[in-house]
């Protein structure tokens, strides 16, 4: 069996709201994604889509036409762990969100060539898992109270805050949320590097009073000197990890450093499901949490979906809002439960039902 088709189709992404979840970051109204396809000699075709409402898959699509494409092409694509190292090395020319693509699609198509879904193929660990809100960053205090007890009362497991980003203010909203969900209701802070030493410090000490679940990305992601020094004065987990894009390699001087609790990653920082599982496994090593960062589309959200439930060492299931900035193309969409619960897919691969006649109407053009 051996891959004999590579190609990827731009299509229209419109009617993105505007968006942001740290300052001076917005999602623009128009953006474009990619449907890549990768088929074999037997007939089985794998599926990613490449691109987010803020990285447009025109921008990267020509690097994995130009790259990945020869290296694919006649390959056997079982042999998923030697084409991803292979991917690896060159990127220097091709972004970790091409290869986070290519990777995924090799998954979706190894299940479907095996009947399986892409979790059972990794190890099925549970048939469902808890979700929690992210919230994207609000007007005022008032916003994020209401949205925090919405999520609450329909059920979902858990809320995480993105702040204004402003230590004093960020006390305050956090305040307000805790109060309103009540003391037992987890809740979560991810501050987006956005803090010097001495604001992450305070922020820390006062969430850590409140009982907040975990402190994600308080420091630049290169600072971690602070990191360590923060994580010796706090009790609440820290997580970070989620930059710089890389792959398993990104990881080593967080655990010898002992700057972060808790790991995290997603599919186009690290190149994809395979280096996402690896670093699970390593977490696990190290009784850490491995916690899925939210990887911008739904075919990779779906992928995240899959490792969820193969792993034993991540929490929940992270959504972020609104719907509208990350949901996309797909002819059914998958929500969680009344109580919060998203279940396993249970058709081959990905079990993704793509929205093939929207892709269609909205195609911009196809790169081969």
């Amino acid at each position: 069996m051996k891959i004999d088709h590579v190609s990827l189709t731009i299509f229209t992404w419109d009617n993105i709201p505007r968006t942001s979840y740290h300052a001076g970051s917005f999602t623009q109204p128009l953006s474009n994604l990619g449907l890549l396809r990768i088929r074999t000699d037997s007939g089985h075709e794998g599926h990613a889509f490449l691109g987010t409402a803020s990285n447009p898959a025109s921008m990267d699509g020509p690097q994995l036409i130009r790259w990945i494409k020869p290296l694919l092409m006649g390959a056997n694509p079982l042999e998923r762990e030697r084409l991803h190292g292979r991917m690896l090395k060159l990127s220097r020319n091709v972004s970790y969100r091409c290869i986070g693509a290519a990777d995924v699609a090799l998954w979706d198509l190894a299940g479907k060539i095996a009947g399986l879904p892409v979790h059972a193929l990794m190890g099925t660990q549970r048939n469902a898992i808890g979700t929690y809100a992210s919230s994207q960053l609000l007007p005022d205090t008032a916003a994020y109270v209401e949205q925090a007890l919405f999520y609450k009362e329909n059920g979902w497991c858990a809320y995480k805050i993105h702040p204004p980003t402003v230590p004093e203010t960020d006390i305050k909203v956090c305040e307000a949320v805790r109060k309103a969900v009540g003391d037992d209701y987890p809740v979560m802070l991810d501050s987006t590097w956005s803090y010097d030493y001495y604001g992450a410090l305070k922020v820390g000490l006062a969430i850590q009073e409140m009982g907040f679940k975990w402190y994600e990305d308080p420091l630049a992601d290169e600072d971690i000197l602070s990191y360590v020094k923060l994580r010796q004065k706090l009790n609440i987990p820290i997580m970070a990890t989620e930059y710089p894009a890389g792959a398993l390699d990104t990881y080593p001087i967080w655990l010898t450093q002992q700057a972060t609790d808790y790991l995290r990653g997603d599919i186009p920082n690290k190149g994809g499901l395979t280096t996402m599982l690896k670093t699970a496994h390593l977490a696990e090593a190290f009784r850490m949490n491995y916690e899925i960062h939210h990887s911008g589309n739904s075919l990779n959200n779906l992928a995240n979906l899959h490792l969820a439930l193969a792993i034993p060492n991540t929490t929940w299931f992270e959504v972020l809002l609104p719907d509208g900035a990350h949901r996309y193309a797909l002819a059914e969409e998958f929500h969680p439960d009344k109580n919060g619960m998203l279940h396993a897919p249970t058709g081959p691969g990905l079990g993704a039902k793509i929205d093939f006649d929207l892709i269609k109407r909205k195609t911009e053009g196809v790169l081969e």
